[in-house]
Order: C-alpha cells, then structure tokens, then sequence
C-alpha cells in the first residue's frame, strides 16, 4: 500500500516526514525511487506524466495543487479518481493575496505608486469599500473563501459560476445568460475559474469591455484564461484601471513580454498560495479514510468537467 510522491522534492522530505510520524503503515516513497512498481496503489503528484498508466495497482491520482488543468488526463486511466487538494493552507494564502491585491486597487496604490515615481504629493478621495463593488469568477472553495473575508470590509460583492449557489451577503449569478450582468456590476473583477475549454482566452476585450469603465483585474486563477493583448489594449484606452497577475501564459513570463512595461500591472510569479506539507497530508490521509470507506472523496473531480 505504497504512497510516491512526485513533486517538489524538497516538500516531498516534509510529506515524509509527516506521513511517519501519522501513518507509518503506509510506505512513502519520493519519485524517482519507485521501489516496487506494483506497491504502489497511491500517486501524489503535479505533473505525472504517464506514471499512472505504469503503475499496475495505482487506486487513486492526488493532485498538490488545487487545480487539475496540468495533468494530462489521458494518460491517466478512466477507472482512476482523481483529487485535487483541498485543504488550508492554499486557502489561507489566496485570501491574504486576494485581500491584498483588491485593498490596494480600492485605496488607489497603483496611482499613488506612479506619483512616487513622479516626486507628486496629490491626495485623492478617499472611496467608501460600500460603494465598490466586487465581483469573484468561480464560487468554488476558493472563491467563496475570498469573498467571505472581503464582505468584513463591507465591499458589494457578488460571484459567477455555471451553477447556481447561495452565498450569504453575496449577489449570485450562475450560467452564462447572467456573465453580462455580472461583470456590468463589477468595479474589481477577480478570476478564480478552473482552467478549462469553456475558460480559455475568457478575459479578453468582450469581458473588458462589459466592465464599468475604469475597473480593474485580479487575475489568481490559469495564465491561458487570459487575452494580455487584449488586457493591454484594455489599459492604454482606459477601459481597465489596473490589474494584478499572479498567473501568465507563459510561465515564466519571458523577459521581453510587453505586459512588464506596463505602469498599471503588477506581476508576481504563481505565489498567491500554495499547499503546506503539514496540512496536505492531513487532507490527504482523511481522503484515504473515505476511499477506504467507500465515499466520495474531498476534492475528486468530474473528469466529464474537467473540474
């Protein structure tokens, strides 16, 4: 009933660790020192490749991040759940980003950083977070976790998602009849859709210009969802205040990418938030409990979704 992780291996020594000291009957064995291919029944892992159509009695794939767009899900068997991580650490860092990154479009840091750079000294009015108005694309863990915390500030908020859900204090759209609506409410736009056919190249002049003018990106979700000449153009015609990348396409952002000479974009590298050793294995541990259990597993995906 062996466990292989294949990710970062400087993580993978802390998942070691954690999985002796709570579940030592469960051998772990970081990639690529497979030991036995045939005792393997559980593959940890980011970027697999064929792994799990060599693995004779592989029972279940986990993702470590939360997301599943980088697997290649026809190299892994249909028979085969697969899980994307769920658990609190990703949360926790997408909340401090996202906070982060609206609170500084709402009190007006990008135009007071330019002013810096100019040596200007110009207040600027300051806006009630009741009169902003914010809108999350995707209400899944994550979406509903950011706008649970920017609601304490009091900021308008709602969300969209294909299906319907209920979030207290949150304007909930669902389906695209209700995209249009949506973003014509949204005075700060935050994606955090799953990467998907239906999500590709989304954020593009179409979605920017249903926007109110002057409103602005935080971008947390998949670099392909996003059109960067299309946000560019966006910009320079003042359709689009400012926005904040966490994700490109590609990854890394090469050098002589136009959206660096951009005074009102703030690029960081895919660190919004990430998996903690400790927590994940936790999370992966109870989802073997339910495995075994016979139930549905926190964070299996709809392979007919992608999702």
């Amino acid at each position: 009933m062996t466990l292989l992780y294949k990710a970062d291996p400087v993580r993978g020594a802390l998942w070691a660790e954690r999985f002796a000291q709570l579940a030592p009957q469960i051998p772990f064995r970081v990639w690529p020192d497979l030991g036995d291919p045939a005792a393997i029944r559980y593959l940890v892992a980011w970027q697999p490749g064929d792994l799990a159509l060599t693995l004779p009695n592989l029972d279940v794939v986990f993702s470590v991040g939360a997301g599943v767009d980088q697997l290649d899900l026809s190299q892994i068997p249909a028979h085969l759940p697969v899980v994307r991580m769920i658990e609190p650490g990703i949360v926790d860092g997408m909340v401090e980003y996202v906070t982060e990154a609206v609170l500084a479009i709402h009190r007006d840091l990008f135009d007071y950083a330019l002013q810096q750079q100019a040596r200007v000294w110009q207040p600027k009015p300051l806006r009630a977070a009741a009169s902003r108005r914010i809108g999350v694309l995707g209400l899944g863990m994550l979406g509903t976790a950011v706008l649970d915390h920017l609601q304490l500030f009091g900021f308008a908020c709602a969300g969209w998602s294909r299906s319907q859900h209920r979030i207290e204090g949150v304007d909930c759209y669902a389906g695209d009849e209700s995209l249009d609506a949506f973003l014509a409410r949204t005075d700060v736009l935050i994606c955090l859709l799953p990467l998907t056919d239906a999500t590709r190249r989304l954020l593009g002049r179409r979605v920017f210009d249903t926007l109110p003018r002057g409103a602005s990106l935080v971008h947390v979700g998949r670099g392909p969802q996003l059109d960067s000449a299309g946000l560019i153009d966006a910009l320079e015609r003042g359709q689009l205040h400012s926005a904040v990348l966490d994700v490109t396409d590609p990854e890394p952002l090469p050098a002589d990418h136009p959206l660096w000479a951009q005074p009102r974009v703030r690029i960081t590298p895919h660190i919004a938030s990430a998996t903690r050793p400790e927590s994940a294995v936790d999370a992966v541990l109870e989802n073997l409990r339910l495995f075994h259990a016979g139930e549905r597993m926190n964070g299996q995906i709809d392979r007919t979704r992608g999702y």
